[in-house]
């Protein structure tokens, strides 16, 4: 059972979304001013703030399996420093691959300084809008990580989602470790729209 307070910020995480949304169809012309108080309610109202993500690979193991995981993803309609946190696993756009989707660790944001362990490479800094992503799995080497060792700085406007919880499979499962403050934010939406049984039939499809 859902406690009250929890209902309450749940639905605020919701109002917070659908306006974002919206102001972001708006300003890319997709609605008009007298469609963006429609566009408010039918996102607030109907839909998730998450959605299912199947992820293959051992790149982010062991926090999704080596054989892969369904999970929880919370939707992000805009990415910036005070959205996404340093730790947070998140869903991007794949660099070399417009229609496919990455999973990675969010390493650093923009205005860092970046040191390589090279000492040819020079150090530089994050520009607005980039970000410096990592694979968990340690034991690969960088080029095997395909993370920002391989390509790079990328833009915090490909980030799409926010890793919330993992099923890797049906009894082995559980919340991702994020930053303090997105597991703070994601707690609600946690519990109102996790249903680990629908994960598990996603899973086996």
């Amino acid at each position: 059972m859902v406690s009250l307070p929890t209902w309450f910020r749940y639905v605020a995480h919701k109002l917070e979304y659908s306006l974002s949304l919206s102001w972001k169809s708006y300003k890319r012309g997709q609605i008009s001013d007298r469609e963006v108080s429609d566009a408010v309610w039918k996102n607030l109202f109907q839909g998730r703030l998450t959605y299912f993500h199947r992820n293959k690979g051992q790149e982010m193991a062991p926090t999704i399996g080596e054989q892969g995981g369904t999970l929880l993803v919370r939707k992000l309609p805009a990415a910036d420093p005070t959205r996404v946190f340093v730790g947070d696993v998140i869903v991007l756009k794949d660099p070399f691959k417009s229609d496919n989707y990455l999973v990675r660790r969010l390493a650093a944001v923009e205005g860092c300084e970046m040191l390589s362990t090279d000492e040819k490479d020079e150090p530089f800094l994050l520009e607005e809008d980039q970000c410096w992503v990592l694979a968990d799995n340690e034991k690969l080497k960088a080029k095997e990580a395909n993370d920002s060792r391989t390509f790079g700085p990328v833009f915090m406007s490909d980030i799409v989602g926010r890793v919330i919880y993992c099923l890797r499979t049906v009894v082995d499962h559980g919340p991702v470790h994020n930053s303090h403050f997105s597991m703070r934010k994601d707690g609600p939406v946690l519990e109102v729209e996790l249903d680990v049984e629908e994960m598990a039939k996603n899973h086996k499809a």
